[in-house]
């Protein structure tokens, strides 16, 4: 069976980080990945991991983080174990409004990159829905980001890729041989889970899993994801997500 990942953002609202992780373990993931808010207290989170048996592999860190402070970054991925280092998100002000931004961007996100490839490990960016908006000239934002071979690897949230208005399992042919993890997310049917803003545990809503899962396990993708942005009941939702997930 896949080893599952559990995103950790999905219990941010929980119980301390010690009961989560035990609650990650007994449901049978056997990774998590980590958000910024976690690395605090790394001397917390070893001994959480270790108490537990789990490992992790990735994790999400700040633009910003990599690009002041990029030691910083690469000594708290190689402490926890990680092999993998994931930009997850730019603030909308941010975000370019043209092409020629894009490129621009793409061209930043390589250059942060840099240090972490230098370290031996693998660097991405995760994206979200507005990464598929369609620019001027045709052009996606993701395309732009991924374009080059400017080192930069791809952890595809396959639900923000459904949200978009794109088909999940297309993008995951498009960019197999940058694939480095996959978020795994699915989307409530409309007007359902509407306090979890229109998530769905994994396995129950609208997604076409098949055709996606069938797109991924042709890839050389590592790391399956499980996430959930706003869950009422984080056990509920990491239990109904890896019982479905397994029979994909």
């Amino acid at each position: 069976m896949t080893d599952f990942s559990y995103q950790l953002y999905s219990s941010r609202k929980f119980g301390p980080l010690e009961a989560t992780l035990e609650m990650v373990a007994k449901c049978g993931y056997k990774q998590v990945e980590a958000y910024g808010g976690l690395y605090e207290d790394l001397d917390r989170l070893e001994k959480a991991l270790s108490a537990n048996s789990l490992i992790m592999p990735t994790g999400h860190f700040d633009l910003t983080l990599v690009e002041k402070t990029p030691n910083k970054a690469i000594e708290i991925a190689k402490r926890l174990g990680m092999t993998a280092v994931i930009v997850p998100f730019l603030d909308q002000d941010d975000r370019p409004g043209d092409a020629k931004g894009w490129t621009k961007f793409a061209d930043r996100l390589s250059e942060a990159g840099k240090p972490i490839l230098d370290a031996g490990l693998t660097f991405g960016w995760h994206n979200h829905d507005f990464e598929f908006n369609t620019l001027e000239g045709g052009e996606k934002p993701l395309d732009l980001i991924l374009q080059s071979e400017n080192g930069v690897s791809l952890e595809l949230d396959l639900a923000w890729v459904a949200v978009g208005g794109e088909s999940p399992a297309e993008w995951v042919k498009k960019y197999a041989s940058k694939l480095v993890s996959v978020h795994l997310k699915d989307i409530a049917p409309q007007g359902e889970c509407v306090s979890e803003d229109g998530w769905a545990d994994v396995g129950h809503g609208t997604m076409n899993w098949s055709e996606t899962m069938d797109a991924v396990r042709k890839t050389n993708c590592r790391y399956f994801v499980m996430e959930h942005d706003n869950p009422s009941d984080d056990v509920r939702f990491a239990q109904r997500s890896i019982k479905a997930a397994s029979n994909f």
